[in-house]
């Protein structure tokens, strides 16, 4: 066995549902978690029974009660705790998520220091969780409001960023006083058991009830338990459009609060004025980091028509550069897709290019050979495309980049905001005005819009998220705690009187 494996403290069989450091019942089947890398079994997780989840919701619904009552500094000095402990198994954590998920080890490194930012956010937020004070119209009263957590809050995450999304939501979310049950995906289950005994060790030290990390593993039913659990008020779920919509409907249908955070159609706008030696790297990285398994990855490129033949010749020289392989060698820039359902997606989309006409200037394709034996690895595509085509405006999960060019802002603009997903935009360029064009109200309609840097690569200061079908919901930095607390309004009149708001009189 690997020896990040054994610092997490994984085995062969893991147990799937676990509420901190006591292990539940054996179940009816198993999750497998094979290694895009490899194709080899990394080791079994059992999966989440119905009778299991209402002990798991119970197990949380009872550590609210005791974790709740916690000055919010205390629940943050545990959440600080955490990222210690994360600190000092971030190699292993990164090589899970390298070798689970696919991704290049320094991309796995990456996302274990983004639960450690998150951390260190939270901590701070925890001496800072405001509310306003606001003069009463009513002489001798004093009017101000309040956030109290939540309860129980719903985490599903997906197989692409394995920790870090669980880790934005569950860090904001223990300073905010709630408590949270976590699915992860099921093509990267070990990762949660890994995190979930990182954070049983924290809860243990500090005799803490388990209940506040709750981690549950199997398919969509056993997600569907959780969305339609009144006992569960707020659901955070990070995944497909199609996934996103039925999560939605079914929370409100019980009138509960949903945290949406679904797919990407991201667009970079190259101008005439853009700097190339400074864009392309970035456009590339956008383009085949994770393999373009990221919500923010870079899908689409609307290039002005002055420059549109140099970009094209720059990339496809880049593209040349492009080292595909073990993504746990930090010498190759782009591991392999995650299953070979995603590397059929892959092919697909590139025979809906070549039905609609388009041209394809790298080849596509997937690699064979020593080192390729999984199956999953393919290679980074290029394809000059109409943004009209139903393929361009499908989100392909996949290193596939579709390249078109404009001749006016208003026109590039419009390109970039015309798919349904609206999470994340950038343009490169050096003029002011194309700039602050962009960035206006007549500009990018995606909760991200970025100048002269890629679509991927937020940091966890600013809130993520997007807009239209990429779900509107905000994780991560700024106000994005509000979403975990419920808000309360506040007026008390410390006076003899009892005048009524509005003037009204009511007199016996």
């Amino acid at each position: 066995m690997k020896d990040f494996l054994k610092t997490l403290g994984l085995s062969e069989n893991n147990n799937g549902t676990s509420t901190g450091q006591k292990s539940v019942a054996s179940t009816t089947f198993e999750l497998s978690s094979y290694s895009p890398v490899d194709g080899q079994l990394i080791g079994k997780v059992s999966a989440t029974t119905p009778q299991q989840y209402e002990e798991a919701v119970q197990t949380a619904a009872a550590a609210f009660k005791v974790w709740k009552q916690k000055p919010a500094p205390l629940r943050g000095e545990i959440v600080r705790q955490f990222g210690e402990k994360l600190r000092a198994k971030k190699e292993a954590l990164g090589s899970l998520v390298s070798y689970e998920m696919g991704k290049s080890y320094q991309e796995g490194l990456g996302e274990v220091q983004e639960m450690i930012d998150i951390c260190d956010f939270a901590v701070g937020l925890s001496r800072q969780l405001h509310g306003l004070t606001m003069h009463s119209e009513r002489p001798m009263h004093r009017m101000y409001e309040q956030y109290h957590p939540l309860g129980i809050v719903g985490i599903i995450s997906a197989f692409n960023f394995p920790v870090a999304v669980w880790a934005w939501n569950t860090a904001l979310a223990w300073v905010s006083g709630d408590v949270c049950i976590w699915k992860p995906s099921e093509k990267t289950p070990l990762c949660g058991v890994a995190c979930q005994n990182i954070m049983a060790e924290v809860l243990k030290e500090n005799d803490l009830p388990e209940g506040i990390s709750v981690l549950i593993n199997g398919d969509y039913k056993i997600g569907e338990l959780m969305t339609n659990d009144k006992r569960v008020p707020l659901i955070s779920a990070t995944g497909s459009i199609r996934m996103g919509k039925i999560v939605a409907q079914a929370v409100a249908a019980r009138l509960g609060k949903s945290l949406l955070e679904l797919g990407g159609n991201n667009a970079v706008i190259l101008t005439e004025t853009t700097d190339l030696k400074m864009s392309i790297p970035a456009l590339v990285f956008g383009a085949v980091g994770t393999c373009g398994q990221r919500c923010t990855s870079t899908r689409r490129l609307i290039i002005h028509e002055s420059i549109y033949d140099t970009v094209k010749d720059n990339l496809v020289s880049a593209y040349k550069q492009i080292r595909v392989g073990n993504p746990l060698d930090e010498n190759n820039h782009v591991g392999p897709l995650i299953d070979k359902d995603a590397v059929a997606s892959y092919l697909k989309a590139l025979e809906e290019v070549k039905k609609a006409g388009g041209n394809i200037l790298v080849d596509g394709g997937v690699l064979s050979g020593d080192g390729f034996e999984s199956g999953c690895y393919v290679k980074p595509a290029i394809a000059e495309a109409d943004n009209a085509w139903e393929i361009v405006q499908h989100e392909t999960f996949a290193p596939v980049l579709y390249i078109m060019k404009y001749s006016t802002l208003e026109e590039a603009i419009a390109l970039q905001n015309g798919v349904v997903q609206g999470l994340s935009s950038a343009i490169m360029t050096t003029n002011m005005r194309d700039m602050e064009t962009f960035l206006s109200v007549n500009g990018s309609d995606c909760g991200i819009a970025n100048v002269n840097i890629g679509t991927s690569g937020a940091e966890i200061g600013g809130a993520f998220g997007g807009e239209k079908e990429t779900g509107g919901g905000r994780e991560s930095g700024s106000d994005a705690w509000k979403i975990y607390m419920r808000r309360q309004t506040n007026t008390i009149n410390y006076g003899t009187e009892l005048p009524l708001a509005q003037g009204i009189k009511f007199e016996l």
